[in-house]
Parts: structure tokens; C-alpha cells; sequence
């Protein structure tokens, strides 16, 4: 026995002490080549507000087409185990916090231009939204980026809606399916309601994220997808269709990257968005630095 355990002592040291020494080399390459650089002094100004919303399993309707044959379906649920807890900003980016990017040369002005300080920045396409993680990154030393659907969902809770017609996939009547998808869209533009309004209009959600699900449809870094089914309901092929996101508010949305405007076109599927906003998760990772870093060299998005 005494044999045994210095054996495996031994081994271990052998094992663990080259991955320690190389992750101190490593670290060390990175803090010279500057990938860990300090939080430049006068980030704060820039530092967002945030909600950290707790790991949770959760289960919300798959986002994209869902197609069994020819005929277009309602998208499954799927339960998803968050690991980690989520850092999103509290609020939507506003046109005040958008406007010293723009002033910094690094965003492209808004199509919607407003004189107050205290509404969604709107009028913003998804490269323009990138544009400014890239700028916030840079400015309070921070990874920022746009969060994925399920990121999303994460943080919206009961918020988040679902696009289900309710209808039976083995129904063979296309009838129905138009019926359906008719009177929704009917509902959506009904309740159609342009004006953005002033930030905490909406109210916060059980996480304490607020105004989601009002009237700014919100960008994702999701890429809209093609899902083909067989009969049996298992996937027979699924496209992935990157340059146009998924944009996500009453309901969701997919539009192409470059649409500042949705009810100038560019809605693929559906009703378009009364208008186009934004809010940014914060990775909080040990290595957060680094891919910072790698984004500015880019080398990532």
C-alpha cells in the first residue's frame, strides 16, 4: 500500500507540475505581449449597469424554421442547464451611451436620431451593435458582446416569448397553418407600438432586467437556421443562415445583419419589429482579457 500511494504521489507530481509551470509561462507571454492589460483609469464612466442573473435549467421553444416535409411546424421545446451565471446589462444601451461611441469615431450614427438621453438607442443594425461591444470592451478594459438567444431567454425568464401556433405537426392542411400565422401577424401589428419610450418604462422581470419584451426588439449573436424534419420528427438536416440574427421582443424575429431599419425589409420570417436595440452580456471568465485582446487584433468578433 505504501508503495502504491508514492507511486501515484509521484505520478502526479510529474503530471501536475509541467501543466502548472506552463501556465505560468503562459501567463506570464501573455501580461509581456499585453493581453492582460489593466482596465484603462477612466472605464468606469463607461461601466454599465448590470444584473447577474443565477444559473438555472430552463426550457424555451428552439429558435428558427422548423419544417417536416414541406410543411412548416411549430419548433420544439428544449430544456437547457445554464452552468454558469450571466452578467447582461440591466438596461437597453441608450442613445446617450451610443452617442460617445459615435462621437469616439468607433459607431456608425444611429438611422433613428433622437435629442433625448434617456431612451433605447434604436435605428441600430447588428454590425453596428458589434461595433459598440468592441468599443465598450476597449473602453473599460472588459469583454462585452451581444448574447445569444439562449443568453437571452436566460435573462428574460417568463419574459420570454413563445412563437407557437398551437397547431397539431401531423395536420396535413395547409389551410390551417395560413389561417394561423395570418391571425398573428394581425395581432402583432395591432399591437404595433413605435415610439421608443423613456428607459424603466417596462418595468423589470423577476432577474431585475428591465424594459425586455416592450417595443425595442432586442439583437442576438444567434444565426438564423433552417431545420429540416423527417416524419418521425427527427432532424434531418438543419442551415445555419449567418448574416441574418436573430432579434428577439414580443416575438421573435431574424434579420439580416445590416437592417438598421425592420420596416424597411430585411425581416425573414413574419411581422418585422417596431424598432431595433440592443443590450450586451459581460463575460466574466478568468481569460475574458485575452479574448478581448484577440477581438481588437481581429483574430475573433
Amino acid at each position: 500500500m505504501p508503495w502504491t500511494y508514492d507511486r501515484a504521489r509521484l505520478s502526479l507530481l510529474h503530471t501536475g507540475l509541467p501543466i502548472t509551470l506552463i501556465a505560468v509561462l503562459a501567463a506570464g507571454i501573455f501580461h509581456q505581449a499585453g493581453f492582460m492589460k489593466p482596465a484603462p483609469p477612466e472605464g468606469a464612466v463607461y461601466e454599465p449597469v448590470t444584473v447577474v442573473v443565477p444559473s438555472r435549467t430552463y426550457s424555451y421553444r428552439s429558435d428558427g424554421e422548423f419544417l417536416k416535409g414541406t410543411a412548416p411546424i411549430d419548433a420544439p421545446m428544449k430544456t437547457v442547464v445554464a452552468g454558469p451565471s450571466l452578467t447582461i446589462m440591466k438596461n437597453h444601451v441608450t442613445a446617450l451611451e451610443y452617442r460617445a461611441c459615435v462621437s469616439a469615431g468607433a459607431c456608425r450614427s444611429p438611422e433613428a436620431v433622437t435629442s433625448r438621453t434617456d431612451v433605447p438607442a434604436t435605428g441600430v443594425s447588428f454590425d453596428d451593435a458589434t461595433a459598440y461591444a468592441r468599443w465598450l470592451s476597449e473602453m473599460t478594459g472588459e469583454y462585452w458582446r451581444l448574447p445569444t438567444d439562449e443568453q437571452l431567454a436566460q435573462a428574460a425568464g417568463k419574459s420570454f416569448p413563445d412563437d407557437a401556433l398551437g397547431l397539431d405537426p401531423d395536420n396535413k392542411n395547409p389551410a390551417l397553418r395560413w389561417l394561423a400565422d395570418y391571425e398573428r401577424e394581425a395581432r402583432e401589428r395591432a399591437a404595433g407600438d413605435p415610439v421608443p419610450r423613456p428607459t424603466g418604462s417596462f418595468g423589470e422581470n423577476e432577474y431585475g432586467l428591465a424594459d425586455f419584451g416592450g417595443n425595442i426588439w432586442e439583437w442576438t449573436s444567434t444565426c438564423h437556421r433552417r431545420v429540416h424534419l423527417y416524419v418521425n420528427g427527427s432532424v434531418r438536416a438543419s442551415e445555419e443562415i449567418c448574416g441574418v440574427y436573430v432579434t428577439v421582443g414580443p416575438h421573435r424575429s431574424p434579420m439580416s445583419s445590416f437592417i438598421r431599419d425592420p420596416k424597411g425589409g430585411g425581416c425573414a420570417v413574419g411581422t418585422p419589429p417596431d424598432n431595433l436595440g440592443f443590450r450586451l452580456v459581460k463575460s466574466t471568465r478568468w481569460y475574458a482579457p485575452l479574448l478581448r485582446t484577440l477581438r481588437q487584433a481581429g483574430w475573433t468578433t
